[in-house]
């Protein structure tokens, strides 16, 4: 039987793990003080939400359009207004659950249905909140025993740099995306095109290579900038003053997803893997907007990596009785019953179970 495309099946040794990473990461953010919540499956449709082009939709009974969850912050954003519209601030909210959507990334493996953990902090904007994000994040990874590097950045950066150059629309577009993707000859392309001082296309290149230690902080601070890429670099320094900027790898070039961040940015990676097993930053603050920061790990990415550093499974015993079920579990050994005494059929699942011992009373016996 067929199952839909970008949905897969999760077998024992992949569930054992990836609930085991659930929950060290479950008790990290508790330890910090981030209080688990969940949120509804189904919400109502809404074009403007950042998902919705890519939602899965239905129609209720009563001819409401609705949507399958398909993206964290906005349903926790909404949970702490409805259910916390006075606070206290700042909340600290984890969540762990699926998300479905139409269509996805390569970066996810095209997965249409697949499991986020993460954290949100609502209702503060400050450096030591954002670091605090950070610190959590590194405490998490450490948690599953996967080490990683942070790398930071600020799309408003590049946005400030782009806005005091008079470039907007299309061209706008097209060079954030250049820069993010670290393209040179998209980058010189759309300067071109679009007719853009040769001044900019300078500036812009030497951008995209700003990537490294805190030298790239004061190598930003040579270039031209205006006030509010300044101030975009400013947020940057201040969070690594906090947090210790030689624990941080930055990236000025990280102009993903501009218009929908309000501040720094953040991913994290992992020898191994190319995409980041983490990434998050700050949003909200606009408007009536409640300021916020968060991130979320993508489970099913992170168990492949957590596999390898993880502890090897529990041994797995047959037991033949009661009396050898208590003794099993006494030793913290994972322990499946006999359902029969038919002690050849007992072998034979055991053979293919891959289980090597037998237990009776206080006594192992090994499996011929």
């Amino acid at each position: 039987m067929m199952i839909p495309e970008g949905t897969r099946d999760v077998l024992p040794p992949e569930w054992a793990w990836r609930e085991r990473v659930r929950g060290l990461l479950s008790a990290q953010f508790s330890a910090h003080g981030y209080r688990g919540v969940d949120v509804p499956t189904l919400e109502f449709q809404n074009p403007e939400h950042p998902q919705d082009a890519r939602a899965f939709k239905l129609t209720d009974v009563g001819g409401a359009v609705l949507s399958l969850r398909s993206e964290f912050t906005t349903a926790i954003t909404g949970l702490a207004r409805r259910r916390f519209p006075a606070g206290p601030f700042p909340l600290r909210l984890h969540y762990a659950g699926r998300l479905w959507l139409r269509a996805q990334a390569s970066e996810l493996g095209r997965l249409r249905e697949f499991t986020q953990v993460g954290v949100e902090l609502i209702g503060v904007r400050s450096p030591r909140a954002d670091a605090e994000l950070l610190e959590v994040a590194q405490a998490a990874m450490s948690a599953v025993g996967v080490p990683v590097e942070l790398e930071v950045g600020h799309p408003g950066f590049v946005d400030g740099l782009l806005e005091d150059a008079g470039v907007d629309g299309a061209a706008r577009d097209a060079l954030h995306r250049a820069i993010d993707r670290k393209s040179g000859p998209d980058l010189s392309d759309g300067l071109r095109v679009h007719g853009l001082l040769p001044s900019l296309g300078r500036t812009l290149h030497t951008v995209m290579d700003l990537y490294g230690g805190s030298e790239v902080l004061t190598a930003a601070r040579a270039l031209p900038l205006g006030e509010r890429a300044g101030a975009a670099l400013s947020d940057l320094e201040a969070i690594a003053a906090v947090y210790g900027p030689d624990r941080l790898l930055f990236d000025l070039g990280m102009s993903r997803r501009y218009d929908y961040y309000s501040g720094f940015i953040f991913r994290a990676y992992t020898d191994g893997q190319p995409q980041p097993v983490l990434g998050g930053g700050r949003y909200g603050g606009r408007g009536d907007e409640w300021p916020g920061a968060g991130f979320a790990v993508g489970l099913e990415r992170l168990t492949g990596v957590a596999a390898r550093h993880l502890p090897p499974e529990r041994e797995v015993v047959l037991a033949l009785d009661e009396a050898g079920v208590r003794f099993a579990q006494a030793r913290e050994l994972v322990t499946e019953r006999a359902w029969t005494e038919d002690r050849a059929e007992l072998l034979e699942y055991a053979r293919a179970r891959g289980i090597v011992r037998l237990v009776r009373g206080d006594a192992f016996e090994a499996v011929p």
